[in-house]
């Protein structure tokens, strides 16, 4: 039988001690985790790469990312998972306990009342470290629901910015898988492993009152499971990477395959498309492959080593008991509580994968959402009225440096229009999208009223901004959503008013359901003449003060001409 004497029992007080700490430092070692990945791309300007891979705004030191800012904001939720993992983590020692009393009081004195009493306590803090577990796993998918409820708009809205910005490259929708990523990590497995790490010295502790031998046998196979943790994560760190960009490009040529369907079909590109994504979908299974094959290899290597760790705490007891050194109580409690110390290990390795994914996912955000930040809410102005000017403006398409538009200026007055004629490839479409806002200046001003056209935020921009550019899409929606412009409880008459006015209202009312005619995806389900008439009404909805047509007629019948030059 165990007896506990002045010595042991101090080293138990330490234990105890270590318990307090343990779940504090869970919650930092995550956020630690998390902040050296910030850090990282910080410090290293070959990192700060988009999801399109052009270069990104490198963060000050310091500085925090707005998904920082957003994990942050769970920080008292996270120290509740602190709390209940450090509480689970004295519950877990229930079982060790519950054996030893058993094998070294037990059984010698034959007392079956000591038996069912402690068989009825064991069996209460089972249930009670069941529910802690079910309650923390709760608060950790609320994490991660609400990190993606703050930043979900956030990266939609760097989605729609980013082509504005670097042109159109790679997978688009690459932010918002990523946020998926992480948000899938938070809600998982992973993150307890990490806040019962902190708990890993406390068993040691407890073994090593047991005897010094035990509790370096334990530590000398957690040592090893650290490191081999360490080494998994260099190995992998790179196919990662080169697996992730490989999924963008991917990615990217699945969706231009979708959008250019009917191209594809018509001049039978078929075959030689699907061989470009095969070659494409092979190169990013061969990181894939090679990011499970390291990891494979270390989880099996990890599940040998903690099998020989308990046969070696076994063995070792064994040899204890023979020499009077311990009792058979003690050497199935080291065992399973050097098992329990080295779960969190075993299971951050498990987990490595999904951890390393989410990390990628992680920098990759933070570097687009620095490089589009969030709009600043201007200064409410009043609608311009007067006329329009622009000087020496100057325009790049988003992502390049060459000047497609060089120092071009006019003024106009309301009520006036101008055209703008030239050869294919003049720059016309690049100038008016920068007249309407949709690209950035190079240089030069465009200004309403005297006032800068960023002087407004863009949707404020949008109630007096009408366009129809060259190759019109619409939304999945009704015609009525498109004219306007999804706006919600649009007044009806503003819509029939900017369908008559397009001369739109007779073709629109020709369908079997009318204003409530379901359009599809891309405006599918109508004509391009169609869609480019209803595009016409949608730019001249709410009666805009400036109106951009870009080849408004471009796929337009003789109606639809004479119904433009009557708008």
């Amino acid at each position: 039988m165990l007896v506990l004497g002045g010595a042991q029992l101090a080293a138990l007080e330490t234990s105890a001690r270590w318990a307090v700490l343990g779940g504090t430092l869970g919650a930092l070692v995550l956020l630690y985790i998390w902040s050296s990945s910030r850090r990282e791309s910080a410090g290293n300007p070959r990192s700060a790469r988009l999801a399109d891979g052009k270069p990104g705004k490198i963060k000050r030191p310091g500085e925090r990312s707005e998904l920082a800012a957003a994990l942050a904001a769970c920080r008292s939720a996270l120290a509740s998972v602190a709390l209940f993992s450090g509480v689970l983590n004295v519950l877990m020692l229930a079982g060790s306990l519950y054996m030893l009393e058993v094998y070294d009081r037990v059984l010698p004195s034959r007392s079956v009342p000591t038996l069912i009493g402690l068989s009825v306590l064991v069996a209460i803090l089972y249930a009670g470290q069941g529910v802690l577990d079910f309650i923390r796993g709760r608060i950790l998918v609320r994490i991660g629901g609400a990190l993606d409820e703050t930043l979900g708009a956030r990266v939609y809205s760097s989605v729609l910015k980013l082509p504005l910005k670097v042109g159109r490259n790679g997978d688009s929708m690459q932010p918002v898988r990523d946020l998926d990523s992480v948000r899938t990590f938070l809600s998982g497995t992973g993150p307890t492993a990490l806040f019962d790490l902190p708990w890993l010295p406390l068993y040691l502790a407890i073994i090593f009152m047991f005897h010094v031998l035990l509790g370096l046998t334990a530590l000398v196979g957690a040592i090893v499971l650290v490191l081999l943790t360490v080494f998994a994560e260099r190995l992998t760190r790179k196919p990662v990477t080169s697996g992730t960009q490989t999924g963008i490009v991917r990615n990217g040529l699945t969706t231009t395959g979708n959008r250019n369907a009917e191209v594809i079909a018509a001049l039978g590109m078929g075959g030689r498309m699907a061989k470009r994504w095969e070659d494409a979908n092979r190169d990013y299974l061969a990181e894939q492959r090679s990011v499970s094959d390291i990891a494979g290899g270390f989880g099996a290597v990890s599940k040998v080593l903690r099998m020989l760790l308990q046969s070696a705490m076994l063995g070792v007891g064994a040899w204890l008991v023979i020499e009077q050194q311990a009792t058979a109580g003690i050497i199935i409690t080291a065992s399973i509580l050097s098992g329990r110390a080295l779960a969190p290990v075993d299971l951050v390795i498990a987990n490595w994968k999904g951890f390393l994914t989410a990390r990628q996912g992680w920098q990759r955000l933070t570097r687009i959402l620095a490089a589009v930040p969030a709009d600043a809410e201007p200064m409410a102005m009043p609608m311009p009225n007067r006329h329009v000017f622009m000087q020496g403006v100057s325009v790049a398409a988003p992502g390049t440096q060459r000047l497609l538009v060089q120092d071009a200026s006019f003024a106009l007055e309301a009520g006036h229009a101008v055209g703008i004629i030239g050869q294919s490839g003049s720059g016309k479409s690049t100038l008016v999208r920068a007249l309407v806002g949709a690209w950035p200046l190079a240089a030069g001003r465009v200004r309403l009223d005297g006032a800068d056209l960023d002087q407004w935020s863009p949707e404020d921009r949008g109630r007096f901004v009408g366009y129809l550019p060259q190759d019109v899409e619409l939304f999945a929606g009704s015609i009525a959503e498109n004219i306007a412009r999804f706006e919600p409880d649009a007044d009806p008459a503003l819509v029939i008013a900017a369908a008559k006015a397009a001369g739109a209202h007779d073709l629109i009312v020709s369908f079997r359901d009318g204003y409530e005619t379901q359009i599809g995806e891309l405006g599918e389900a109508v004509s391009a003449g169609q869609r480019q008439r209803i595009a016409l009404a949608r730019a001249l909805y709410r009666d805009p003060f400036l109106v951009v047509l870009d080849e408004p007629n471009s796929n337009l019948d003789a109606e639809g001409e004479q119904a433009l030059f009557q708008a």
